[in-house]
């Protein structure tokens, strides 16, 4: 059985609900969206699209490649490690109801931001931790944020996430998108940790 599976069964057996994501500020539904766009990276997106898609004020999640120099990346260019690319998902989310410090707080729970080029058994460049950030904004957010974290003591080691602007996001292949919906017992290595 895998250690998430066993995991979660012992806690659900403790009569504990399951961690999962820390909602942010209510936002006023009435409110019309207020869309931004983020693009992360933090091991194999599976794992993190799965996990992202359950916070409230996100509108849709996509996964693909980014931060390399290879143009038009396909996965056979980017599981080589030899591309520059990241495995990222680029996220819409309403501001009104999620502001962009809570989704990286969520971010830094979702992944190990101390580990360079890896997440559990997934090896490389292509799984670096990193912030892709859109405007000024988000870079000092980001800062903030990675800064707090570091400082909380929640990680044994230094935080390495890289915060770099965002380049050209090129969308994976159809069978990588919503790939853990497709196949509920596919591999992922990602977990809500509190």
């Amino acid at each position: 059985m895998p250690i998430r599976l066993l995991a979660l069964t012992a806690l659900v057996l403790a009569g504990c609900d399951k961690p999962g994501p820390e909602p942010g500020p209510k936002g006023d539904p009435s409110m019309p969206a207020k869309e931004q766009v983020a693009t992360l990276s933090g091991g194999c997106f599976w794992g993190v699209e799965e996990l992202v898609r359950e916070i409230p004020g996100v509108l849709a999640t996509e996964v693909g490649y980014t931060g390399g120099t290879v143009e038009n990346p396909k996965y056979a260019d980017v599981k080589t490690g030899r591309s520059g690319h990241a495995e990222a998902i680029q996220i819409r989310f309403d501001a009104n109801v999620l502001s962009y410090e809570t989704l990286l707080r969520n971010f830094f729970r979702l992944h190990d931001p101390t580990t360079p080029n890896r997440q559990g058994n997934d090896r490389g460049t292509q799984y670096r931790s990193a912030i892709f950030y859109h405007d000024e904004e988000q870079k000092r957010t980001a800062e903030k944020v990675k800064d707090e974290v570091n400082r909380s003591g929640k990680w044994p080691a230094p935080v390495v996430t890289e915060i770099v602007p965002a380049k050209t996001f090129y969308p994976a292949e159809d069978y990588h998108q919503d790939y853990l919906q497709k196949n509920p017992g596919g591999y992922t290595c990602h977990y809500w940790r509190d």
